[in-house]
């Protein structure tokens, strides 16, 4: 299975879930052939944000799985909101497990009003 190593997170966001062990975040092959059956179109249109949203996420918000977290990020420019769900290495994980791409979507500000209204934001940016 092909990984591909996607972006960097900044450890400090996500502290209030749990110390972060890398930065380094990668997609897997399966993850994006799942993205891209769940949500067609949106990989092959959208994923050239993905770094930037792993970087400067809006909001951190608490997933309902665990060492998980779902970022949340606006382009004002262009009004496209995005949704990306991590999960984190925890401490307890093998060695050779990453932080890791479970699903990523373009949302309307209907669903971005949802998250925010009914989930923990863990972290909002400035």
């Amino acid at each position: 299975m092909a990984i591909v190593k996607i972006g960097k997170i900044v450890p400090k966001l996500f502290e209030s879930i749990f110390p972060i062990l890398t930065d380094d975040v990668i997609i897997t092959e399966k993850q994006i052939i799942h993205i891209k059956v769940r949500h067609p179109g949106d990989y092959e249109l959208y994923a050239k944000y993905i770094p930037e949203i792993l970087e400067k996420p809006d909001y951190i918000i608490e997933a309902n799985k665990p060492d998980t977290a779902v970022l949340l990020k606006e382009f004002e420019e262009n009004g496209l909101r995005f949704q990306l769900v991590l999960r984190l290495k925890a401490a307890y994980d093998p060695k050779s497990r990453q932080n890791s791409i479970i699903t990523f979507m373009k949302i309307r500000r209907k669903e971005w009003n949802r998250l925010l209204n009914n989930k923990n934001i863990l972290y909002k940016s400035v």
